[in-house]
């Protein structure tokens, strides 16, 4: 057993609502606390000195008192298997081309399927690797990962498989693979959308299943990729076979989110283009809304609906999209902060989005919360109040992570 602390404030995200606004007053905060784990799983928590003399046999990780500790933060949406850049799109954009213009030009997805196709498997191994650290020294210690920059049924393999290799790592983060090979149809196949989307249920799907490279099946509902009729009939599939679905939804615009609903979608991710009926429509659903502030950042365009979906009852999660051609960025926590501000969200519901509710997106019932039982997935921060860590846009990093069974750094 080891105790760590004690920490200024433990903020434990346990006992809030899944879904709905949040108050400040409904964090559940331990002052002077400790964290007893028995190196993969939280024990107890409580006040330090009191768990100090009920456990005087276990290992004390001494901390000065100064710090506020949370659970590991969880990134339930991004793309960081991609091998080139996409810095061309980016100039376009800011020269006033729209993002759709520029994939019609022979740029966007295509652009970095082209660059991930040509690059060597340890290139992709590699990148996810370093990606994945460097968002762990953010705080977030579980990361889902989107294949989709391959877009045939060899290539998305081989991504799936680079995602695989990569979540071995030691000390690393715990990775989540997701296939998006439902991104947009190759331009070099020569059939139909929707023959496209048959090779992917019978080919692919049933292999990733057998090697049980991921659960989850993704796909982009837009002008650019398929329509709703497609989406509809690709994720009744994809639930058939066994795999948890999700939905890249109203994003330009608004038609992803009726068809997760009516799939059971774990989740609707983007949401920029959702009105009322559509927030209306995921509040009285089990599917979480994921918002993508990187997104909106990257185009340069309008938030999802963060503070309406909130207000009307949805169950709110906050990614960061990473991905080279519209959410480059990364830094999860710069991205949740500078949403709350644009969005009026408190800080219980900025923390809750990045933590406890972005575990429901991911169908993950041990992490987002420091619980007995739960995954030791810990982040210091370098404060005794946590309101400074959103206060300060992503600027403070944390003092110590640690994941499951090893301090990271």
């Amino acid at each position: 057993m080891k105790l760590i602390g004690p920490f200024a404030q433990i903020l434990t995200l346990t006992g809030l609502p899944d879904r709905g606004a949040l108050a400040d007053s409904q964090l559940r905060i331990v002052p002077d606390g400790g964290v007893l784990t028995d190196t993969h799983h939280v024990v107890e928590v409580g006040a330090f000195r009191e768990l100090k003399q009920r456990w005087p046999q276990a290992e004390i990780e001494a901390r000065d008192g100064t710090e506020t500790l949370l659970p590991g933060f969880i990134d339930a949406h991004t793309h960081i298997c991609w091998a080139g850049s996409r810095a061309g799109d980016f100039a376009l954009r800011n020269a006033g081309h729209s993002y759709l213009e520029i994939a019609a030009r022979g740029g966007g997805i295509w652009s970095t399927v082209q660059h991930t196709r040509q690059a060597g498997f340890d290139i992709l191994v590699s990148s996810v690797k370093e990606r994945a650290i460097r968002h762990m020294r953010e705080g977030v210690t579980t990361i889902e990962v989107k294949s989709g920059y391959g877009l045939s049924v060899e290539q998305e393999l081989r991504q799936l498989r680079a995602i695989r290799e990569a979540s071995r790592q030691e000390n690393g983060p715990r990775l989540v693979p997701t296939c998006l090979a439902a991104h947009m149809k190759p331009r070099d196949f020569e059939g139909s959308a929707q023959e496209y989307l048959n090779v992917l249920v019978h080919e692919l799907l049933p292999q990733i299943a057998y090697e049980h490279l991921s659960g989850r099946v993704d796909i982009f509902v837009e002008q650019t990729a398929f329509d709703a009729a497609q989406a509809g009939s690709y994720l009744q599939a994809a639930s058939e076979l066994g795999f948890d679905v999700l939905v890249h939804a109203d994003q330009f615009t608004a038609a992803g989110s009726a068809v997760a609903v009516e799939c059971g979608a774990v989740s609707a991710d983007h949401l920029e283009a959702s009105g009322t009926e559509e927030i209306n429509r995921l509040a009285a659903s089990d599917t979480v809304a994921v918002a993508l502030p990187g997104a909106s950042l990257g185009l340069g365009m309008a938030f999802a609906p963060a503070r309406k979906l909130l207000d009307a009852g949805a169950s709110l999660a906050i990614a960061s999209d990473w991905n080279p051609g519209s959410a480059p960025m990364g830094q999860l926590l710069a991205q949740s902060a500078i949403l709350a501000a644009y969005e009026k969200l408190s800080t219980a519901e900025g923390l809750a989005a990045l933590t406890v509710r972005a575990a429901r997106a991911l169908r993950i019932s041990n992490a987002g919360m420091i619980h007995p039982g739960f995954t030791a997935d810990l982040v210091a921060w370098p404060t005794p109040d946590y309101r400074e860590i959103l206060y300060s846009m992503g600027q403070m990093r944390p003092s110590q992570v640690w994941k499951s069974s090893f301090a990271c750094f």
